[in-house]
């Protein structure tokens, strides 16, 4: 496969998830791999590297940061969309510590891409092909490739909640099948979480315009779902992204089982080790 960036630069301004501050992103063709550039800190320490040595604090999110301490947090849905785009080169300027939310899916940075064109480069990327099962287990999560000629994922959920119990999900991973029934799941929380997080000044910029609040008997958004089973989407979804992590194409099935973004980093570097 060829290297991708896009064809030329694009703007978007947006929320932060969890400062609740606007953020000005700027794409711009590149590479040199993906790279986040801070424009708010000093030239000399604020570019991170889309590396998975640099990724740190996994337990609500995907976050990078660099040797000198910039940090950036939040970039899984991004990177999911990244990887369904297929763009291995980009330069992503930021003028704060995360990635906008939008809508708390991947849509709109799939929109971002589709507007700014992509560009082959002349370089060519080798895949990640695996060739005998990997394994993954941590309590009752769990993480399987097994070689496959393609891209495929199968996830299951199950929440130990009044609403949200058990939901499985299996999609061939193309950029046609990813826009249409992966990229528009939204991400979502509890709402017996949502005192805790503001309390420690987390997700300050959520709305039920960019997350699904679950109850005990439903949902807070008034527009319901986007699909029956958004919930378990939006996992597979993250999956995506946090295995971008790696920055190649991935031909194998990956099955996963409530597994998180810490499992996905864990199993991201057996992967990278084969």
């Amino acid at each position: 496969m060829k290297r991708r960036t896009i064809a030329k630069e694009i703007e978007y301004i947006g929320v932060g998830l969890h400062k609740g501050k606007n953020i000005k992103m700027r794409l711009l063709p590149g590479e040199d791999g993906i790279i986040f550039r801070r424009v708010d800190l000093e030239e000399d320490k604020n570019e991170i590297s889309l590396d998975i040595i640099n990724t740190f604090d996994l337990t609500r999110g995907t976050n990078l940061q660099n040797e000198t301490g910039a940090k950036v947090y939040t970039i899984e849905h991004f990177l999911s969309a990244l990887a369904a785009a297929q763009i291995t080169d980009l330069i992503v300027e930021l003028d704060g510590n995360e990635l906008p939310i939008c809508d708390g899916s991947a849509r709109v940075f799939l929109e971002l891409f589709e507007e700014a064109k992509i560009k082959e480069l002349d370089k060519e990327i080798e895949p990640i092909v695996v060739k005998k099962p990997v394994y993954l287990t941590v309590g009752d999560k769990n993480i399987v490739a097994l070689p496959y000629d393609g891209y495929k994922i199968t996830y299951a959920i199950r929440f130990e909640h009044t609403f949200l119990k058990s939901q499985l999900a299996e999609f061939e991973i193309d950029m046609k099948t990813y826009k249409k029934e992966i990229a528009p799941a939204r991400t979502f929380g509890f709402d017996y979480e949502i005192e805790y997080l503001k309390k420690n000044n987390l997700a300050l910029g959520g709305t039920l315009e960019n997350a699904i609040v679950v109850t005990k008997d439903g949902v807070l958004n008034p527009d319901g779902l986007r699909f029956e089973d958004e919930f378990v989407r939006h996992k597979m979804l993250d999956i995506i992204g946090d295995l971008k992590i790696l920055n190649r194409p991935i031909k194998a099935h990956i099955i996963a089982i409530k597994a998180g973004h810490a499992l996905d980093i864990e199993f991201a570097k057996l992967l990278k080790n084969m």
